[in-house]
């Protein structure tokens, strides 16, 4: 087996001069720029080099995604791959996140990382209350996201119960790896820039359930008018 290596500049070069000439040549046209020299089309392309236009709020919001502070918050076992992500391995610190808040009026995200039992949803739910705004919330695990292994009256059956969840993350627990892939997801969504869901991707719009009183009932009008229009869609 033959091994090349190759600089990464090679195959992503940068903006930036070739040579000694170029380098002189962009010196002088800032010193233009500076002086009032360049007019026209030359001033002009000078500042199309330099010069990103966009609103405020993607500017805020870009900054949100990336200065993200979660709270010091954990209900079970998931709290320990939540703690795992600020270690040197996962580094949670690459996407602006390192920095757990004690405070929930510091903390801006909260990790529902574990099961939520009927007596703890009000305290959550008052912790989440008193966090800044804009607020959002992962629910981390089978057991914050549906109840997961415990499904009897002493657990709350999905954190989305009681508050508001932007993303859900599955696993019984999740690895460090899979919370950090919520997260990119997250910072989708606070940019404006959501990520497809499976149905749209795959064209499953109406396959959703609805709850039924039983297994004799029938469903409801919306349920089988989105049925029938996803069988229209496939070609059924």
């Amino acid at each position: 087996m033959e091994i090349e290596r190759h600089k990464l500049r090679v195959h992503a070069r940068l903006d930036q001069p070739t040579g000694p000439e170029e380098l002189r040549a962009r010196q002088l046209r800032a010193r233009d720029m500076l002086r009032g020299d360049l007019e026209g089309a030359d001033l002009d392309a000078y500042v199309e080099e330099r010069v990103g236009i966009t609103t405020l709020e993607k500017l805020l919001n870009h900054a949100r995604a990336n200065s993200i502070f979660p709270a010091t918050f954990g209900l079970a076992c998931c709290a320990i791959e939540m703690m795992s992500t600020v270690s040197p391995r996962y580094d949670i610190a690459r996407f602006g996140a390192e920095a757990f808040r004690a405070s929930p009026r510091q903390a801006d995200l909260m990790i529902i990382s574990g099961r939520v039992s009927v007596k703890m949803a009000p305290v959550v739910r008052r912790i989440y209350d008193q966090m800044l705004e804009p607020k959002w919330a992962i629910s981390m695990g089978a057991c914050s996201s549906s109840g997961g292994m415990f499904s009897n009256y002493a657990v709350v059956q999905g954190a989305d119960k009681f508050l508001p969840v932007d993303v859900h993350v599955p696993g019984c627990p999740p690895r460090p790896e899979a919370l950090l892939y919520g997260f990119n997801k997250l910072q989708a969504q606070i940019v404006g820039n959501p990520d497809p869901g499976w149905r749209s991707r795959y064209g499953a719009e109406g396959s959703e359930e609805w709850a039924r009183s039983g297994p004799a009932s029938r469903p409801s009008g919306d349920a089988a008018e989105a049925y029938r229009r996803a069988r229209e869609v496939l070609g059924a």
